[in-house]
């Protein structure tokens, strides 16, 4: 009985051992790759078990519009034309990485003489991009008691990246509950997004700001930027209401007064609403052409 076992157990292993060896079959030492932009990274494709002398290799980029050869008949195309080779037997490497090679990679090896003649895996890579250098606003002057808000953005790096604020170049905690420092402080900070709202600004807050974004592959900072807070001058605003206010009523009297003394009337002496003057003894005065002109008609009478 143990006999037979065991030549039952050596059959099945002669028969596994032979269609092994009749089966082509593929293995990799890293389904999910990641690199930094411009740097190398390996696509490992490696042939386990293989019968045929001379399979057909293909590596072929999947992406959202399908896939596409980027090694087809010995040569490197596509994509990574002049910027990849293969590594023998079916290794794909990639030696200067950019963020357009992010996605998912499928190595075909064809084994014609085998009894198991295709087999593929799928690697996903990841180009990671370094931030560049964010866009900063920081307003310049807010007066005390007021809301602020400070944004930071950049949409180079990949992954997304995220935010920190640093006043005074010391990092600004997202609970500022957390930190002795900016206990009193009033904020919100998204990390996400790069906002930094002041709910209330107090005089404490006045400070140089900069933004550092940052991912997997590095981080960038924009140059700081002072923010005053200052005082609302309640008694200024209401002093120079009321000088405003004088110095509209003087120039309105000022007008009436001079409407009341004809300065703006408009009206000239004309000869239809000339007054002759009133005759003198023995002389008699003739209106001419021109307005208001007159001249003697008779000499006096003695």
């Amino acid at each position: 009985m143990a006999k037979t076992r065991l030549a039952c157990l050596l059959t099945l292993l002669s028969t596994h051992c032979y269609y092994s060896t009749l089966a082509v079959v593929l293995k990799t030492n890293n389904e999910s790759p990641w690199t930094n932009e411009f740097d190398q990274i390996e696509l490992s494709c490696l042939i386990e078990s293989i019968s045929t002398t001379n399979p057909r290799i293909e590596w072929k980029k999947i992406t959202n519009e399908g896939p596409s050869y980027v090694y087809f008949d010995g040569q490197i195309s596509g994509d990574l034309e002049n910027r990849a080779l293969i590594r023998e037997p079916a290794t794909l490497l990639i030696t200067n990485a950019t963020r357009s090679d992010t996605a998912k990679y499928r190595c075909e090896v064809t084994a014609a003489d085998d009894q198991k003649s295709v087999d593929e895996i799928v690697i996903d890579l990841v180009v990671r991009v370094k931030p560049v250098v964010p866009k900063c606003s920081v307003p310049k002057s807010v007066p005390f008691g007021k809301s602020a808000e400070l944004s930071c953005m950049e949409e180079e790096g990949f992954p997304k990246s995220q935010y920190q604020w640093f006043k005074n170049r010391e990092e600004i905690p997202d609970d500022p509950k957390s930190s002795i420092k900016f206990f009193n402080s009033s904020y919100t900070l998204n990390t996400d997004s790069g906002t930094l709202k002041f709910i209330t600004v107090r005089k404490e807050d006045a400070g140089e700001y900069s933004c550092r974004a940052k991912n997997d592959a590095g981080y960038s900072e924009c140059p700081p930027q002072q923010m005053e807070v200052y005082d609302i001058d309640v008694v200024g605003i209401i002093l120079g209401v009321l000088v405003v206010v004088v110095v509209l009523l003087c120039m309105t009297a000022g007008i009436c007064c001079a409407y009341k003394r004809g300065y703006f009337s408009g009206q000239k002496p004309t000869g239809n609403n000339y007054k002759v003057p009133a005759k003198g003894d023995g002389v008699d005065y003739v209106r001419t052409e021109d307005e208001g002109d007159f001249r003697h008609k008779s000499s006096f009478v003695i």
